[in-house]
């Protein structure tokens, strides 16, 4: 019964470390992209409302 205790934290654990490196990779293109997409918004911004 002590393995299967392990097995489930071993499963959770490999959940968070996904949803880490989930996070590290949208940081990383946010760093990289980051102007370029915040140009697209203004621009889409821009011409949906012309005031």
């Amino acid at each position: 019964m002590l393995w299967f205790r392990e097995e489930q934290g071993q499963g959770l654990l490999e959940y968070a470390l996904v949803l880490i490196l989930i996070a590290i990779v949208i940081v990383l293109i946010l760093a990289v992209f980051g102007a370029q997409i915040s140009n697209l918004f203004s621009r889409v911004t821009s011409a949906i409302s012309p005031y």
